[in-house]
């Protein structure tokens, strides 16, 4: 059963650094779109100022020679999200579940395990980047795609941002994780809740060794709890009461 995540914009590299990783031929084509933009450029595309600018191009430049060092995929992303995930004192178990099962989605690498090897960098599908004359989206569905391959359904803890990669009739297989919280008989999905739910859910998948769909149903974490009346064939809801 694969799972799926996005990347992060937030990256820990106060970690071991390991050489860098030859690019595949579809990132090289990325990379090479984005080392047409000044650093000007890349702060219109990042909507960022031009100092955080300097930093982006100076991380592209280091690709581009291949003087970038290399980090666990898993590791050097630090978002929310990645956070709230057990990442230390894995057991042989949970290493092996999230090396079959585990893989991020990118605007740069396309779908990688989470163990996989890549240099700090930050790219999404929100900007404009033109690829091979293709928006990234269109650039990376065939691969997206493939990766799914003929799989009855997979997990999604992605953004629709992410989802949106993916071809319709892909995207008609993908089961996504609702988390909710519940207060004075209202339900609300927040941002920063539904992100640490999936990071901690993801860790609870791996130590449980869950493959099926009925078995996501029975967990519980943080709380949540799985609501059949709420849920829908492609949409499994998770609600906790509220804490305040």
């Amino acid at each position: 059963m694969k799972i799926l995540l996005p990347n992060a914009k937030e990256m820990n590299t106060n970690l071991d650094p390991q050489a860098f990783q030859t690019l595949q031929p579809a990132s090289q084509q990325v990379l090479e779109s984005l080392l047409t933009m000044t650093k000007e450029d890349l702060a219109k595309f990042y909507k960022i100022k031009l100092d955080k600018a300097q930093l982006e191009w100076d991380r592209w430049q280091r690709i581009a020679s291949g003087q970038a060092k290399t980090y666990p995929a898993w590791q050097l992303y630090d978002g929310l999200m990645y956070r709230y995930m057990k990442r230390t004192d894995l057991t042989e178990a949970e290493v092996d579940y999230l090396r079959k099962n585990a893989f991020i989605t990118t605007g740069f690498y396309g779908v990688i395990n989470v163990f996989d090897l890549i240099s700090p960098h930050r790219l999404d599908f929100q900007g404009s980047l033109k690829v091979a004359g293709k928006s990234l989206k269109q650039f990376w569905r065939q691969q997206f795609d493939q990766v799914i391959g003929d799989d009855e359904y997979f997990v999604s803890l992605m953004s629709s941002e992410f989802e949106a990669v993916f071809s319709p009739s892909v995207q008609a297989r993908m089961i996504k994780l609702i988390f909710m919280e519940e207060k004075n008989g209202q339900r609300k999905i927040h941002s920063t809740i539904s992100k640490k739910g999936r990071g901690r859910f993801l860790s609870l998948m791996a130590e449980k060794n869950v493959e099926t769909i009925d078995q996501i149903k029975t967990l519980s974490i943080d709380g949540f709890v799985y609501q059949a009346d709420l849920s829908k064939e492609q949409e499994l809801v998770f609600v906790r009461p509220a804490t305040n």
